[in-house]
């Protein structure tokens, strides 16, 4: 038997989009703190320590609430039932424009990913959200998320959101360079380090930034073309200076 939930979806438009999550009676789905955007009568919320795992003991939720604690997401996960006895919805939204991915963890070598920290919006019930720390120091200072990224394990639906437009790369025993702040995502079997964009004039005066994520292996690897922060910084340099 599957410990997550089975739960369908329908995702509605094209760069703000949100997930309509479709919940048979007795299914959860769980979701990060302020990610839904209504739910119809029937689905009853609850705020919990925990990832949406199987039930953990009060030691366990703290240590669960710590580990998110350590990614930088809030210490709670919310959980949304359907208490009704017919099918009802939900609707969750990612805080910033772009794509919500939806990923069958079941198909999933070790039906595991790991993701950024802030990538994740919402699960099956069953999902398990752990920290994943880097393995080489490099990765760790300029990985562009730390030490730290977010593992999702489980055998159900979950959805991350990324920004711009998210391109799948199969990777077959091969190598593949990204910016740092574009790399979104990838699954088990790619390993995960950081190299010099090139010569000292490339990281200079290239335009690419001094790093870049180098992915090797076989699996799957997931990038976007306009992370957040490299959104924010070209609205600012369009604001009127100060005068």
């Amino acid at each position: 038997m599957p410990r997550c939930h089975e739960v369908d979806y329908t995702i509605h438009g094209d760069d703000l989009q949100l997930v309509e999550v479709i919940l048979d009676p007795g299914e959860t789905v769980i979701a990060e703190a302020g990610a839904m955007v209504y739910m119809e009568d029937g689905i009853n919320f609850e705020t919990r320590f925990g990832d949406g795992s199987a039930d953990q003991g009060m030691l366990g939720k703290l240590f669960s609430a710590g580990k998110r604690m350590l990614t930088g997401e809030s210490l709670f996960i919310t959980h949304f039932t359907n208490e009704s006895d017919v099918v009802r919805k939900v609707a969750f939204a990612a805080p910033t424009p772009g794509k919500i991915v939806p990923v069958d963890m079941s198909t999933l070598p070790g039906n595991t990913i790991q993701c950024q920290r802030d990538a994740f919006l919402c699960a099956a019930k069953g999902t398990r959200l752990e920290i994943s720390l880097t393995k080489k120091l490099g990765a760790g200072f300029f990985g562009g998320e730390g030490f730290i990224l977010q593992k999702l394990h489980g055998d159900g639906i979950a959805f991350f959101s990324a920004g711009g437009t998210v391109v799948p790369k199969e990777l077959k025993g091969e190598s593949l360079r990204v910016d740092t702040g574009c790399l979104v995502a990838f699954t088990e079997g790619i390993d995960y380090s950081i190299q010099a964009a090139g010569g000292l004039r490339s990281m200079l005066f290239g335009g690419e930034g001094i790093f870049l994520a180098t992915l090797r292996g076989t699996g799957t690897v997931w990038v976007q073309s306009m992370p957040f922060a490299k959104l924010a910084e070209q609205i600012i340099s369009h604001l009127p200076k100060p005068e």
